[in-house]
This record gives structure tokens, C-alpha cells and sequence, in this order.
């Protein structure tokens, strides 16, 4: 039974997890840690009123521990907590957007400890970053993916799951590559795509006054950390360059329609299109 968490990470998703603890979990002890006293400053005039900056104390005697930290952090961190954690069992999770590097670097610090890693993320998020950007709602009906590479107790993937069932999620779970092939479609190529959009749409400073809302909407992601996304795409980058490519031979499509002047082929990939965003 999970009744203690702890998040390691104040920002935009750690911080929107435990504010929705706060709300859908009241009775649960929730602890929120971050290497700064600043953004645990903003976490508490939210309403998160306990935070630390002592690793050891963040983990102790919790059930359920939540790496919220960027994944280049995270085998630091999960090195300190096994040190730290002895033959005390714990449940630890993370929300990380790529999942084949986690479970590779995380597997083996945890392997013969009292810690068990299964892996998590829900795909929610925002271009905007920060402890300041949390959202209570921000787990309402996101899909939390959920990844069991080193076997762990069907008991404890079903505790997990509850969890983000709990604060508003939809759980499915996947292998960590097929995770990873998975989000590099429907996250991060769109990422890739925006930024794109945005160099080449505003490559001129003087038309930006024109822009409507069909701009701001296919370009609104690549105002993200620029910092976190050359991580995750680089983290990512096998998956995305099967993705990438896929998109080149459709532009190429694209141009010879318009050399061409074939507007039959033209509208049937806009069609196409159409109905695949129909989907969402």
C-alpha cells in the first residue's frame, strides 16, 4: 500500500504531480525535494508544504518514490537512495520521457537492493517549465505510460498504476522500446516539426505580425526549454531520425505534386491528414 510519496524534482511535472496528490490524495504524506531552496519556495506558496532539500530525508520511510529530475540526474540520484535506502523496500518510479536509457542505467545500481524501478510517464506536459508552471489539472485524462523491464511483482505495477489512476490518468503499459518508437512519433518529432516551422515560418522578423492562430498552434512547442529538448531529442535519437526520414520523403511527395501541378494526389494527402487527426 502507497501512503508516504516522495517527488524528486520541483518542476513543471513534478510540481503538477504533487499538487495533484494535494488534491485527489489528501491522506497521503507527500514529500517534495529539490537541490534548491527557490523553486520549494514557490512549491509552498502553492500549497506543497513539505519540501527538503536533504536527500536522505525525502526518501525516508516513503512507499513511493517519483524521479522528476532530468534523465542525465537520475542515476546519480538512484546511486545515492540505494546507498542510502539498505534493506528497506521502496517502489521507485520516474516520469522521464524517454525510457530505454532509464532502465538501462537504473537497472543496474537497483539489481539486489531492496529498491524496485518500473518505469513511468505521462504524457502531459507544457512549453512552459518550472515549478512556477505546475498545474493542479495537468493529469487530467493524460495517458501514463507505464514500463516493466526488470520484472518487477505484478502486485507492485498494480499499486503504481492505482496511483496514477488516482490523480486523473489513463495507464497502458509498454516494453521500454516500443515506448520509446512510440512517443519519438507523437512527441518529440512534433517537437522537431515546430521548431522547423517556427525557423523557417518567421524567417524573416518582419512578418511576424502576421501570423494567425494556425502559426501559434503548430510552432506553441517549440517554445520549450531548449536545454531539456536537445536532451530528450538526443536521448531519443534513433527512434526520431526512422521518424524524420519518413517526413523528407513525404515533403519530397509534396513538391513534385506541386511541380507537377496534381491536385488530385495533393488533395489526397491532405485528406488523409484530415482523418488522421481525427484520431485526436
Amino acid at each position: 500500500m502507497i501512503k508516504r510519496v516522495s517527488i524528486l524534482g520541483p518542476g513543471l511535472l513534478g510540481g503538477s504531480i504533487a499538487l495533484a496528490v494535494k488534491k485527489h490524495l489528501p491522506e497521503f504524506d507527500l514529500l517534495l525535494w529539490g537541490r534548491r531552496e527557490q523553486p520549494l519556495e514557490v512549491a509552498r506558496a502553492m500549497g506543497v508544504e513539505q519540501t527538503t532539500t536533504d536527500l536522505s530525508e525525502a526518501i525516508s520511510g516513503v512507499d513511493l518514490c517519483i524521479l522528476a529530475t532530468p534523465v542525465g540526474v537520475m542515476k546519480h540520484l538512484v546511486s545515492q537512495i540505494v546507498a542510502t535506502q539498505g534493506d528497506i523496500p521502496l517502489l521507485l518510479t520516474d516520469v522521464g520521457s524517454v525510457k530505454r536509457l532509464p532502465h538501462a542505467e537504473i537497472a543496474p545500481l537497483v539489481k539486489g537492493s531492496a529498491v524496485q524501478f518500473i518505469g513511468s510517464h505521462p504524457m502531459a506536459g507544457s512549453e512552459k517549465t518550472g515549478m512556477e508552471a505546475a498545474r493542479v489539472d495537468l493529469m487530467d485524462g493524460a495517458t501514463c505510460l507505464v514500463t516493466n523491464e526488470e520484472n518487477v511483482e505484478e502486485c507492485q505495477v498494480k499499486l503504481l498504476e492505482e496511483f496514477w489512476q488516482s490523480l486523473g490518468c489513463k495507464t497502458r503499459r509498454m516494453s521500454a522500446e516500443d515506448h520509446d518508437y512510440a512517443v519519438a512519433r507523437v512527441s518529440h518529432f512534433p517537437h522537431v516539426l515546430a521548431s522547423v516551422g517556427a525557423t523557417v515560418g518567421l524567417a524573416y522578423n518582419d512578418i511576424a505580425e502576421l501570423c494567425g492562430g494556425g502559426m501559434r498552434d503548430t510552432t506553441r512547442v517549440a517554445g520549450g526549454d531548449p536545454g531539456l529538448w536537445t536532451e530528450i531529442l538526443m536521448e531519443n535519437r534513433d527512434a526520431l531520425q526512422r521518424s524524420m526520414r519518413e517526413s523528407i520523403t513525404d515533403l519530397v511527395d509534396l513538391m513534385d505534386c506541386l511541380e507537377r501541378e496534381d491536385r488530385e494526389q495533393m488533395h489526397a494527402y491532405l485528406e488523409q491528414a484530415k482523418q488522421k487527426r481525427e484520431l485526436i
